[in-house]
């Protein structure tokens, strides 16, 4: 499995809380973390999926929120 990083608009525990039931769908409960102390916000997702890294920029965009693959 593949770890793969975005840049986010995600910005506090809050916004987690927003966007979790969003990634647990996309991508699983425990396969995803945001690291809110990274100026850029950086969301690590578990998958080697190319279709999924799709998937989970459309599921922010559905919470109101940006991502943008990084690395």
């Amino acid at each position: 499995m593949e770890t793969v990083k975005f840049k986010t608009t995600i910005k506090c525990g809050g916004c987690v809380a927003t966007v979790t039931p969003y990634l647990n769908e996309a991508v699983g409960a425990n396969n995803w973390n945001v690291d809110l102390q990274s100026p850029d916000k950086v969301l690590t997702v578990n998958t080697g999926q190319q279709e999924k890294e799709a998937e989970v920029i459309k599921k922010l965009q559905e919470a109101g929120y940006k991502a943008e693959k990084i690395g």
